[in-house]
């Protein structure tokens, strides 16, 4: 007999195997099993039987596990033995499930193969298992194998299938599936939306909703995703709107969603109306991360006192994702010491900061131009809290030490790193070297950058700046060629203004708004005519063109954001507290930055931008971020 510390011995009599179900360890199984070898024990069917059925019963850690393995070393098993196990391991989809779980290929296979010569292959709710379980382990061609040679299909047979194939990324195939389907129902639809929306199809996403005659809640919030994560934020504040139009009450996640395209957008009135919704219809707002996405949706919309506010309003329930909100706030405004401060809070109260924090904080001494904060943080992120660095991690770092003139030490933190640089890495490197006119090291990133992604207009864009700051225009004629031949063209400028609830947007000497495009110019050229009698002088170096200087002045006098402020000025009365609130989509160029700093003084008004990078607000003829963008 074996005895057990605090048990009654176990007997080797097949009869006594009741007693097994006092055992309560794995290790006390492991030793009745071993008992068993050493006893012969383990070719009595009843025996082996109670032993795998304490590991399945009982709750053991582990048990499952160990009770397919005694399973699976048997040999010759009869029907009947297949029939008791299968009933003890409480019916074979939770073996099915714990194999998947457990990357158990081999033994899903050979439970397969048991399943194809029992009456349970003609069961969908284990064949169903099956497909499920290959899908889990990454087997796709073995779950369409399963699929299509199931006796019998249902929903959850198509379903199981679609999801897998949308999990891994093979869209084609899930679309393939989807048209084959005999009859669709809503989870399949959904599902649907949900893979196309997540892998950057988001048109096949909107075709699909749009065929829908059924929809519940779950269609409305995926599609509101979907547009949001394809940057479309217009369209899925649109769709919100005509929920709500059709008396559909939102969810948590269709108002994040929702909060997530106002930011997109940055116009903090529609955010305004929103944060009233949630607050007329008693909606919680920290559940489900609503709490956060208001605070992130105030920051990103230029209300960084508004985020704050928010912040405060539920000190004694803050979670890591509120503090990350706020840290990442405060760093795109350039409050990078109020962005440290609050870091420092958050360690006072003892919640550990996670990859998303030192990211934030990062950025918040990017904008803010604190080196030796950067490197500080960047160095106990790793040393303190263990956090290995990502790709975005060394990118913030890299773009620190490059704009602020440390570029030998930035090229270190590159060749230092456990990643392969990416092209915002390089493209970093690349403009703090157009920054610093060396042209050295500007060359041999621009040259990284391209050969990583060759489409990118910036990169050229860039290289070529550095050759124009220099003068070295056969170089810029060259690389403008290699742009032409290679089908890269630049992005434009645009610009964006809200005004009487209607987004207006502008280009380069360009409204979009046909009715409006010839007034807006003539009011932008008055404006500039005004300016210059108050001491404006045009910044001809930030046109790096070989051309005459009055074309250039032409030129500088129509950019996207001084037509955006000029319809501005126009059509928003001045109030005190009322910006004007600009939204571009690339950085804003020197010479538009002096500009608008002027203007914020001879008019007295409030200028927010927020650019590619950061906000600026303008006022008193000052920009927050202390010239440093």
């Amino acid at each position: 007999m074996i005895s057990t510390s605090g048990s009654v011995s176990v007997l080797a009599n097949p009869t006594s195997m009741l007693s097994l179900e006092k055992y309560r360890t794995l290790s006390q199984v492991r030793q009745i099993h071993a008992y068993f070898i050493k006893t012969n024990l383990v070719n009595h069917t009843l025996s082996v039987g109670k032993l795998i059925s304490v590991c399945t019963r009982s709750g053991l850690p582990g048990g499952l596990e160990y009770a397919l393995l005694i399973f699976l070393r048997i040999q010759n098993p009869t029907s009947s033995f297949f029939h008791a196990l299968i009933r003890d391991f409480s019916k074979i989809p939770s073996v099915l499930k714990a194999c998947g779980r457990s990357y158990a290929l081999k033994e899903g296979q050979q439970i397969l193969g048991q399943i194809l010569k029992t009456h349970l292959w003609f069961d969908p709710f284990v064949t169903n298992s099956v497909v499920r379980m290959f899908l889990e382990l990454g087997e796709i061609d073995l779950a369409r194998w399963v699929f299509d040679n199931m006796p019998v299909r249902d929903f959850i047979s198509w379903n199981s299938l679609i999801m897998g194939y949308l999990r891994a990324g093979e869209i084609e195939l899930a679309c393939e599936l989807f048209d084959e389907m005999p009859e669709r129902d809503l989870v399949s639809c959904n599902a649907m939306i949900y893979g196309c929306g997540k892998h950057g199809k988001c048109e096949l996403a909107e075709k699909i909703f749009m065929m829908m005659s059924v929809r519940d809640i779950v269609t409305w919030t995926t599609m509101i995703s979907a547009y949001v994560l394809n940057h479309h934020p217009r369209k899925g504040l649109g769709l919100f709107r005509e929920m709500l139009s059709l008396g559909i009450q939102p969810d948590a996640p269709a108002i994040v969603s929702v909060l997530s395209a106002i930011a997109d957008l940055g116009f903090v009135e529609e955010g305004k109306w929103i944060h009233t919704y949630i607050a007329t219809n008693k909606i919680n707002h920290r559940s489900s991360f609503i709490g956060s996405a208001l605070t992130d949706m105030y920051a990103k919309c230029g209300q960084i006192e508004n985020a704050y506010r928010i912040f405060r309003s539920f000190s004694h329930q803050r979670s890591l994702g509120d503090w990350n909100s706020m840290i990442t706030g405060l760093a795109i405004h350039g409050l990078g010491h109020e962005a440290i401060k609050l870091f420092q809070d958050m360690e006072k109260a003892e919640l550990k900061p996670d990859s998303i924090t030192f990211l934030g904080l990062l950025k918040a001494c990017n904008h803010g131009v604190l080196v030796d904060e950067g490197r500080f943080y960047f160095e106990i992120m790793q040393a303190k809290y263990k956090i290995v660095p990502k790709i975005q991690h060394y990118g913030c770092i890299v773009d620190l030490l490059g704009r602020a003139g440390h570029l030998e030490e930035a090229l270190g933190v590159i060749c230092n790193m456990h990643l392969d640089p990416d092209v915002l890495i390089w493209k970093a490197i690349l403009s703090a070297s157009a920054k610093h006119n060396n042209i050295v090291i500007g060359e041999y990133a621009a040259s990284r950058a391209i050969e990583l992604a060759p489409d990118d207009s910036s990169c050229y864009v860039l290289l070529s700046n550095i050759y124009a700051i220099v003068g070295r225009w056969d170089d810029v004629a060259e690389v403008r060629s290699l742009m032409k031949k290679r089908g890269v063209r630049k992005i434009p400028g645009c610009s964006s203004i809200l005004v009487n609830g209607k987004v207006h947007e502008f280009l380069v000497g360009k409204a979009m708004d046909v009715g409006i495009n010839g007034d807006v110019i003539s009011k932008t050229k008055e404006l500039v005519s005004k300016l210059k009698l108050e001491g404006y002088t045009p910044d001809l170096d930030q046109v790096l063109l070989e051309i005459e200087d009055d074309e250039k002045e032409s030129q500088l006098a129509l950019h996207s954001e001084k037509m955006a402020l000029a319809f501005g000025l126009t059509n928003i009365p001045h109030s005190p507290g009322v910006p004007i609130h600009i939204v571009k989509n690339l950085r804003i160029c020197c010479d538009c930055h002096s500009f608008m700093k002027l203007v914020s003084k001879i008019y007295n008004r409030c200028i927010i931008i927020r650019d590619q990078n950061r906000f600026h607000h303008f006022e008193n003829g000052c920009c927050s971020c202390k010239d440093h963008w």
